[in-house]
């Protein structure tokens, strides 16, 4: 049975509703407002298709109740009731937002008319947005290139969980994509208007992660000379991306699993529960059951982040992706730098699928790019050799190069253990798939050591 079209009529004259109520065909379901405080009371329980409001009432004028209609719901068409002659009012009504505007007195028929016309707007504004969220779609999904079946069932999930609310947990290792799909829970999200803040948890020291995330007052520590909000004010309406979660300091665990179970907190330093409104994503490239068991990570809010798992496979395991992940990064840095490096040789093509990619993605693209910007894919060879000398330089037959005329064994010595330190250093975060805490504890050093012996060995993923 078709559905009848809902249409809320405010006006305070009650023969308009009905007289639209018998002269309309029965297509139309006609409910009335005498005013606008009903008429907003109306609009938010029985969620009309179209408002019928005249300009002209005592109290609120229409103008007023036509600026409350389209801040509760701005893709809702309204069309004016108007005496003749009211041009200024008109004129006015439109640029808020009005669809139409019909004379009174009116015949039905013209009414029924404009209507139409309205309804078939709205039909061609929904349609219109679809095709532009399908397009945005589509090109946010040209950033996670794959084909693969591993790539395939990411994408589904991605699908299937992007308009819910639950809490998605990405994970795999560093460089395989996560922000690519974090980001594209949002961009497919009812959020996707709103914006998604990102807090790389390992990237920030721990002393400083509770006041970013959660803001402090005026007062709260030393050199707190002014409230702060926090990023999960920031977020509110929108996405919270919580990278490298793995990292984050036990202490904090329990307040992020308030805001997950309460949509709560309370700043640095303050009394009063803050509520929120957000969508959360996390990703990491720890194993978290490991880390339970070490009593590095809550097993509740293991729990509470697991509603949705997206697991994110290494490209190693996805071989038959490189070919198109070669070209996409070849289109996509030859527009970039205006360079025409079309394709590669077989031969080139060949070891780049044969590599294991310790980095993943990431690394692949930077290959890519340098090649492009170089214009040489002689790049290939020598950036696998060096990537296999990293595994073998710490060899004990390995002897570090030595300029001509330079004997002295001070500086062999401390060359060499410069050299060693580097390649160790490289070795670690290679193991640990880039994550610098867990780097910084096998190599027995603070995180801030490691942090600047990356920096000053200019060491990068």
């Amino acid at each position: 049975m078709k559905k009848a079209v809902k249409i809320l009529v405010i006006d305070d004259d009650p023969k308009v509703p009905w007289i639209l109520s018998e002269g309309l065909s029965d297509d139309y379901e006609i409910i009335s407002a005498r005013d606008g405080d009903e008429g907003m009371e109306i609009l938010a329980k029985d969620k009309p298709d179209l408002v019928l409001l005249d300009i002209k009432m005592p109290g609120k004028s229409g103008i007023e109740i036509l600026e409350n209609v389209k801040s509760f719901d701005k893709q809702l068409n309204v069309i004016m009731l108007s005496g003749h002659g009211d041009t200024k009012n008109i004129v006015k009504s439109i640029k808020k937002g009005a669809s139409e505007f019909i004379n009174k007195p009116f015949d039905v028929k013209e009414v029924e008319i404009h209507i139409q016309n309205a309804l078939e707007k709205n039909r061609l504004q929904q349609e219109l947005s679809k095709l532009r969220n399908e397009l945005k779609a589509k090109s946010h999904y040209e950033e996670l290139v794959g084909d693969n079946p591993g790539m395939i069932e990411v994408k589904s999930i991605i699908e299937q969980v992007a308009a819910s609310e639950l809490t998605v947990l990405i994970r795999g290792e560093s460089g395989t994509g996560k922000e690519i799909v974090a980001r594209l829970i949002h961009n497919l999200s009812d959020r996707k208007n709103e914006s998604i803040t990102k807090v790389n948890c390992a990237a920030i020291p721990r002393e400083l992660l509770e006041a970013e995330l959660f803001g402090y007052e005026k007062g709260a520590f030393t050199g707190a000379h002014k409230t702060k909000p926090g990023r999960f004010e920031i977020a509110s309406k929108g996405t919270m991306f919580l990278d490298e979660i793995g990292d984050m300091p036990m202490e904090l665990q329990s307040k992020l699993l308030q805001v997950l179970e309460q949509r709560e907190f309370m700043r640095v330093g303050g009394v009063k529960t803050i509520k929120v409104d957000v969508r959360i994503v996390c990703a990491t490239n720890r194993n978290l059951e490991k880390a339970i068991e070490n009593k590095e990570f809550r097993d509740d809010l293991f729990y509470r982040l697991n509603e949705i798992t997206i697991n994110i496979p290494p490209l190693r395991e996805r071989r038959d992706d490189i070919p198109l992940l070669v070209d996409h990064f070849l289109n996509k840095y030859n527009k970039l730098y205006k360079r025409e490096v079309n394709s590669l040789s077989s031969k080139a093509l060949k070891t780049i699928i044969d590599y294991d990619w310790p980095g993943n993605v990431r690394q692949l693209e930077n290959l890519i790019k340098q090649i492009v910007v170089r214009n040489e894919e002689g790049i290939v060879y020598s950036f696998l050799e060096n990537s296999d000398q990293k595994v073998t330089a710490s060899s004990p037959n390995y002897t570090p190069p030595m300029e001509d005329g330079d004997y002295s064994l001070k500086k062999r010595v401390a060359k060499a253990v410069e050299f060693e330190e580097k390649n160790l250093i490289k070795n670690v975060l290679n193991k640990t798939n880039w994550n610098r805490r867990k780097a910084a504890e096998l190599l027995g050093i603070s995180y801030r050591s490691l942090l600047y012996k990356i920096k000053d060995y200019s060491i990068s993923n």
